[in-house]
């Protein structure tokens, strides 16, 4: 007993940590960068730029140039690789992420190390403390769905996985999850079984049996709870079965998993006619997890930028529960936490934390200058940057692609909202379009479905370039069976609905063709997800990608033998 109250989070600790550090947050930058360079001067990577053991922002800045993953990719490469374990870092490397691959097609290799993870779990940390003050807990559970991708052998012998099943794989994630007083519902078989469709239904059977326990629902990203929601209800008689006669269905097949369940368990039909009373007075799934997990205080992911969209779905099924954005990191490394939990998650904003790394940002401005990075204290509120980092997992200088914009302080650190990612997503010659601009269009047409009570399931895109001119693609998976008369009317309007003036310009005078919108057959995203994570993706890190390259032809390929209907907007 006095173990478990010795491990307890303090919250208000943690917030006065925090302030302190914000208070100085130029301070602890220079001193952060500091640490950063007295570690790793010594690695191949920053000797060649011949900073010579000065360790101030100044020289930094002047002798180490921005940098793309395309330019750490060889050392990474060789770290992988077993040649050179220290060429980025002080410390060998011993661990490889694998980003969620859905930017580029396939998944990029970044560093990972104890620091990486302290930084993660202070995040963790920090938000956590804030959200206890707003959205106090009990001692009690999460139903998090979370999954952990295959790791593997790099040819030098590192492990490799997604940052997250580095992150769920250490121990420090379980400790630390215990001392928030949320411990995932599931047993460890489940989280790092092999088939992530067991998974998920293993993640609702463990929170049906400890529905009363219950606190917080959540995943990594909101595409994963609105996804397993949608299974729900689907499957959800089978699980009630399943906790009436005490026995796992047998669509669960390996054995590790059926052998932990089999641990939990037991025949409750009680709980069983509970569970199905409840769903039967449920009106088209609205509030279903309100209802079946009565003591849940909140719905936890990251919902920003590429998950907006699936915000109108997880409110639907989340009821009156308060959704909460996770914060704000890649990959290659955490950036902020959000310390405001009751901003709505499209508003959502995340405050640096100065000690995690070191940051610089490139400002946004069409006056024709090649504009300077300016340093995390000198931001200045309302105005747009591009995100680098410097971290303590030898990535330098290093061009996140991230635009995001200051919308206020917290002490002296910055609060940011993401925006978008910088490249481009649809451009056929003036026009620039982004991955923001793409989901404002999909949700303006989709309004028109909504007035017939359907929905867009999830979307894609591409430029389609075989034709003179080219034109914009956009693929779209509906609930239901929309007719052809609305469905032209939703090509139309998403044609409008891009009202970048290069775009509007050349509809205009025809050198770019109409927008062509595809419809899918239901299920096709799904085989997307399969694909990626088949490519060694986790669910819980999957993001579906907004615009198709060129290049990616199996997810090509899955959308044109699925399509079903096209429609070519006559809006101009």
């Amino acid at each position: 007993m006095l173990e478990k109250m010795e491990e307890r989070l303090d919250p208000e600790a943690v917030i006065e940590e925090f302030e302190v550090l914000t208070r100085n947050a130029g301070g602890v930058q220079r001193e952060t960068l500091k640490k950063i360079l007295q570690e790793n001067g010594e690695t191949e990577y920053l000797q060649k730029w011949g900073l010579n053991g000065r360790t101030d922002p100044d020289t930094f800045k002047a002798c180490v140039p921005l940098a793309t993953h395309s330019d750490f990719e060889p050392y990474i490469q060789s770290i992988a690789d077993g040649n050179s374990p220290r060429v980025l870092t002080g410390k060998p490397i011993t661990t490889i992420s694998l980003s969620s691959g859905t930017t580029l097609g396939k998944p990029k290799f970044v560093p990972f190390n104890e620091e990486l993870m302290d930084s993660t779990m202070q995040i963790y940390r920090t938000s956590f403390a804030f959200r206890n003050r707003e959205y106090p807990i009990g001692n009690g559970k999460a139903l998090q769905f979370i999954y952990s991708s295959k790791q593997f052998k790099t040819k030098g012998g590192l492990a490799a996985g997604t940052a997250t099943t580095n992150v769920y794989r250490n121990a420090e994630f379980k400790k630390t999850m215990r001392a928030m007083q949320t411990p995932c519902c599931s047993p460890d078989e489940v989280i790092f079984g092999p088939d992530f469709h067991q998974s998920l239904y293993c993640h609702l059977l463990c929170g049906l049996i400890f529905r009363d326990e219950v606190q917080v629902v959540s995943s990594t990203f909101a595409h994963s709870i609105v996804h397993a929601f949608r299974t729900f209800e689907l499957v959800w008689e089978e699980l009630v079965k399943d906790i009436r006669e005490g026995s796992l269905s047998s669509r669960v097949t390996v054995p590790s998993i059926r052998a932990a369940i089999s641990k939990l368990l037991k025949p409750d039909p009680d709980l069983a006619n509970d569970i199905y009373s409840k769903i039967l007075g449920l009106s088209n799934w609205y509030g279903v997890i309100q209802e079946l997990f009565p003591n849940t205080k909140y719905v936890y992911g990251i919902m920003t930028g590429s998950m907006e969209p699936y915000l109108i779905k997880l409110r639907h099924y989340a009821g009156e529960l308060a959704l909460l954005s996770a914060d704000y990191g890649s990959s290659e490394g955490w950036i902020g936490a959000n310390v405001n939990p009751k901003l709505p998650p499209e508003l959502a904003t995340f405050a640096v934390l100065p000690n995690i790394g070191y940051f610089e940002f490139i400002p946004l401005k069409d006056d024709g200058q090649e504009p300077q990075p300016v340093g995390l204290t000198e931001v200045n509120v309302g105005e747009e940057y591009e995100i680098i980092i410097t971290t303590f997992a030898g990535l330098y200088r290093y061009r996140l692609g991230d635009v995001v914009k200051v919308q206020g302080f917290h002490n002296c650190t910055p609060e940011l909202q993401f925006v978008c990612r910088r490249n481009l997503l649809l451009s056929i010659n003036i026009d620039k379009n982004t991955e923001k601009d793409l989901q404002l269009a999909v949700e303006a047409a989709a309004k028109l479905l909504a007035a017939e009570k359907l929905e867009v399931v999830d979307f894609t895109s591409r430029v389609d370039t075989s034709t003179e001119p080219g034109h914009y693609v956009v693929f779209w998976e509906t609930s239901g069976e929309p007719g052809d008369e609305i469905l032209q009317e939703c090509c139309n309007c998403l044609d409008r609905a891009f009202v970048d003036a290069g775009y509007m310009s050349s509809r205009k005078v025809n050198t770019i063709g109409a927008l062509e919108l595809r419809i899918v057959r239901r299920g096709t995203f799904h085989k997307i997800l399969d694909h990626y994570v088949g490519l060694g993706a986790a669910v819980s890190q999957f993001k579906t990608p907004r615009c198709v390259g060129p290049t990616n032809n199996t997810v090509l390929q899955i959308l044109s033998v699925n399509g079903v209907k096209s429609y070519i907007s006559t809006a101009f």
